[in-house]
């Protein structure tokens, strides 16, 4: 018995690696954050291990769990020592370390004492700057169970935590107060303290279910045992598509389709370690009132999936998931149900509230509402908005009245109960009172689609008033904010002005208007009185929105150097600058480009050294050499066929076209001399390559480019 023991630690110490589980047990986490919280865990984990060279090749395979009670991470094949390594310690040059008959110096002599060595024991060390005299020592590696501690600690303390908690007597702080740790290595519990709890091999089951403690034998069994005993599902992806075919299966028994977005359906995932989905309904009669208050009542405010018919439309019930497998499921889900009809009787109060009352009597109402302290009312911005809605309206080929009858109603749904209840709608409601009021059905649709877009990649307003309210409105803030000194500072943006100016761009460029956002701009500058107009504000807001342009080509791909070589034209027009965009990204595939890009940083640089003078003139008669009038004629016949395609924004088919003077433009610099001693010559030449240039300065500087 006892050799049989001994042969079993004799196996166990001569293991190289083994599993390692770190479990991090906590009151109720943040369900938004516990998926980001267990990843960024991991990682750091990870990380840590790697760093300390306990990390294998398999480590890497690392899985992470996350309930509403715990973080775990699971590191396959964790060494259970370092690997040993060998530590250098540099000595003197190796020329002041010999004397003349190859014997050591004092100073080599001195740095074999320090290392406790003798002279004849050290190296030499050799790199492409010289040769020293090295000391070099084996160092074992220090065991994992040493190790591990401290790269808990930090991986913990790295997590992306906003706001860390404290709890008890104790300076520990994490994002909830921490019940129990769990840090085994293999079959091994390491013994430690963290987050003021000793760590050992107990988790915890289910709070109601199995709230009892439950040992782990080993790192490599986790998370079997919880789901097995304790109710607890730890595998987050697992739990998620559990409750995903659960939901859908539900639905489908009433032959609806349980609207699952991946957004709550995390959410919920995160509020559950035992998920049980139940079905419940509520009277058809909530179904006269529109389904956003509905909607958002149950997704938003209870974290209800619900159901909706092959055409759409919503259907009477709703799905819930428990945390706790009920001997009685009717009780549990009558009391959804309840609390559920007590905020549809609300929705339902407000929606007959206000319509017992026109939208555009709301309208007056607005002016006790502060836009802002310095900038007035919402009233006051309502009055602005009009104007330039119904100019940019007129601009667009649109309708003036429209868009200033949809100006005026725009914010009036801010006043009504049930935007007041549900903030979020906002807009949306404001489209079905302005249709319960019998509005111009394009009206109505600009006043939901002036919010469009709300984030990166929403959808854009379609109607042309839609689209005209919606620019308007946010360059009146754009302009506003940035006249009383608000604008964005660093990585703050309290009133989200580059989303703001994000979305004009968005619209203007994606919906193809022809729009000078210059001359926009100076109009929402005039609405102002002038005490709060400053002079600078109108090019401050327009290099600002530049700035988030660059961003958004950016995301979506295109090379910051195309960027600065249309950006240094300055086109007016977002949507001209997009089509020179895509121009110059479509003639860097033809096979002339990068002759013809270096050809143009050859004439700018020349431009400068002449002294970037007005050439407007090539004189026929001083172009003595064949390469030149070549180019000369070439330049000259495309000026005519280039301007109709400028006009019409064709800068693609302009820059092919362009790209046809390779030949003649490598030909000139092979065999022109530009800068002569004659000065008539000289100045002709540079004339003629200005002339160049412009034709290509009319879509992009192409000596911005790189290779």
């Amino acid at each position: 018995m006892q050799a049989r023991a001994k042969r079993a630690v004799k196996n166990r110490s001569a293991t190289v690696a083994a599993d390692m589980l770190l479990e991090v047990g906590t009151e109720e986490l943040p369900p938004r954050s516990i998926k980001a919280l267990s990843e960024a865990l991991g990682k750091q984990l990870y990380r840590g291990l790697r760093t300390t060279g306990l990390a294998t090749s398999n480590s890497e395979h690392y899985k992470v769990f996350a309930t509403p009670r715990r973080l775990a991470v699971q590191v396959p094949e964790v060494r259970r020592r370092q690997p040993d390594q060998i530590s250098e310690r540099r000595g003197p040059a190796w020329q002041a370390a010999f004397d003349a008959n190859g014997q050591p110096t004092q100073a080599a002599v001195g740095f074999a004492r320090s290392c406790g060595v003798a002279p004849k024991q050290l190296d030499r060390l050799e790199n492409d700057k010289g040769a020293w005299l090295v000391f070099r020592q084996k160092q074992k590696g220090v065991l994992a169970h040493k190790l591990i501690p401290t790269v808990v600690a930090d991986a913990l303390k790295a997590l992306p935590i906003p706001k860390r908690m404290r709890w008890g007597a104790s300076d520990e702080e994490f994002v909830r107060p921490v019940h129990w740790l769990v840090l085994l290595h293999g079959n091994d519990a390491i013994k430690c303290e963290l987050l003021s709890v000793k760590a050992g091999r107990e988790t915890t089951g289910h709070r109601f279910h199995y709230p009892k403690p439950i040992a782990l034998r080993s790192a490599k069994i986790y998370p079997g045992p919880l789901e097995q005993r304790g109710y607890v599902l730890a595998d987050f992806s697992a739990r998620k598509a559990l409750i995903r075919t659960k939901v859908e299966a539900l639905a489908k028994r009433k032959k609806g389709i349980a609207i699952i977005g991946d957004e709550l359906l995390e959410e919920v995932t995160g509020l559950v370690e035992w998920p049980v989905p139940i079905l419940g309904s509520f009277d058809k009669s909530f179904l006269k009132i529109p389904p956003e208050p509905l909607i958002a009542a149950m997704r938003d405010h209870q974290r209800y999936f619900h159901v909706v018919d092959n055409s759409g439309a919503l259907m009477p019930y709703f799905i819930t998931v428990a945390n706790i497998k009920s001997k009685d499921v009717a009780k549990i889900r009558e009391g959804n149900m309840r609390v559920i009809r007590a905020r549809f009787a609300d929705a339902q109060f407000f929606w007959q509230s206000d319509c017992s009352t026109r939208l555009e009597h709301k309208v007056k109402d607005l002016a006790g509402v502060v836009f802002h302290v310095k900038l007035g009312s919402v009233a006051d911005k309502v009055s602005r908005v009009r104007g330039l809605a119904s100019a940019i309206a007129k601009e667009l080929g649109g309708s003036t009245q429209l868009a200033d009858r949809a100006a005026l109603l725009a914010k009036a749904d801010l006043m009504t109960g049930m935007v007041g209840e549900f903030p979020e709608l906002q807009g949306t409601m404001g489209r079905y009172y302005a249709q319960h009021d019998i509005e111009d059905p394009e009206v109505a649709t600009a006043i939901q689609e002036h919010y469009l877009p709300r984030h990166a990649g929403d959808k854009l307003p379609r109607t042309q008033t839609g689209q005209a309210l919606a620019i308007a409105d946010r360059l009146d803030t754009l302009i506003g904010i940035f006249s009383v000194g608000e604008g964005p500072t660093g990585d703050k943006d309290p009133f989200a002005l580059r989303r703001t100016a994000l979305g004009v761009l968005r619209i203007i460029i994606e919906g193809k208007l022809e729009l000078d956002l210059q001359t926009l701009l100076a109009s929402a500058w005039r609405n102002y009185p002038e005490s709060l107009r400053q002079d600078d504000t109108v090019d401050s807001v327009y290099g600002f929105m530049m700035d988030r342009l660059r961003v958004y080509y950016a995301e979506v791909g295109v090379r910051p150097d195309v960027y600065e070589a249309v950006v240094t034209c300055q086109p007016a027009r977002p949507l001209d600058f997009d089509r020179r965009v895509r121009a110059v990204m479509a003639f860097r595939k033809l096979p002339e480009s990068e002759s013809l890009t270096s050809a143009n940083k050859r004439i700018r640089n020349i431009l400068r050294q002449g002294g970037n003078a007005d050439w407007d003139h090539v004189s026929t008669v001083l172009l003595t050499e064949p390469a030149e009038r070549q180019l000369a004629q070439q330049v000259q016949s495309l000026e005519q066929t280039l301007t109709p395609l400028f006009d019409q924004g064709d800068y693609t088919q302009a820059m092919k076209r362009l790209a046809a003077l390779r030949p003649q433009v490598d030909g000139f610099f092979d065999k022109v001399m530009v800068m002569v001693d004659e000065e008539a010559v000289r100045d002709n030449r540079l004339a003629l390559l200005s002339g160049l240039s412009a034709l290509f300065l009319r879509v992009a500087d192409l000596s911005k480019l790189q290779d």
